[in-house]
């Protein structure tokens, strides 16, 4: 390896949805020095945190049938039986629920949990709520996916929070998605929903904290019984 591509790996991508962003702080932050200093420096750390929350790393997925990876990097604030939005027309029963909550400080790139087809994309406006709130998943402004694979259907919903203002997508209904793939992002801070089939074991807990396209939630094709954890 190059000592050229030894400093690249140092960086992490940002991605082109912050530049905008990234740009705006910048320029505030020009103007301000040149006002007074010591605001110039703090738009200059704002600036900073913006390029850190846009940042989007490469994630190294697994893939195989049955493989259910997490959507969002954050802590997995919910496992609960619920009945998934009715927009989606997914089930009208209770449905495992995995609930990733992304502070302000994580990776808002969201990524899809398996591969398959994005058979239906269903905005529905909201409140803004905390992410973090149960009836959020109920009240807040979300957009909702389903993404069919030849066996099962699988439920995700990107739930925008007390911060966040908007949900940007980055796929359309019919597209082919690979596991791992980016499906969209969240602007601030958010929380996203993943509704599994019935009979779904979880493999991960309330608390733990999930990497987007990495930490892997349910195995649909494994018999084992649910995971059982300690927390320290």
């Amino acid at each position: 390896m190059s000592v050229i591509d030894s400093i690249r790996g140092q960086f992490v991508p940002i991605h082109r949805e912050g530049y905008p962003f990234i740009g705006g702080f910048a320029l505030i932050a020009l103007v301000l020095f040149w006002l007074w200093p010591p605001l110039g420096w703090l738009a200059t750390m704002l600036t900073l945190w913006c390029v850190y929350f846009f940042r989007d790393p490469p994630r190294v997925t697994p893939l195989r049938d049955g493989l259910i990876v997490a959507p969002a990097d954050g802590r997995i604030s919910r496992i609960v039986n619920a009945v998934p939005p009715p927009e989606l027309g997914l089930s009208t029963l209770p449905l495992l629920r995995i609930s990733v909550f992304m502070s302000v400080f994580d990776c808002h790139v969201n990524r899809s949990p398996v591969s398959g087809r994005i058979e239906k994309i269903v905005y529905r406006a909201g409140a803004f709520l905390s992410a973090d709130l149960d009836k959020a998943s109920d009240d807040n402004e979300r957009n909702a996916l389903i993404i069919a694979t030849p066996s099962v259907r699988i439920g995700v919903v990107q739930i925008a929070g007390l911060v966040a203002r908007r949900i940007v997508p980055f796929v359309r209904e019919g597209q082919i998605v690979t596991a791992g793939e980016r499906i969209g992002m969240i602007r601030f801070g958010s929380r996203v929903d993943v509704y599994l089939p019935e009979g779904t074991r979880a493999l991960v807990a309330e608390g733990q904290m999930s990497v987007a396209g990495e930490t892997v939630f349910a195995d649909l094709s494994a018999s084992d019984p649910a995971r059982n954890y300690r927390m320290e």
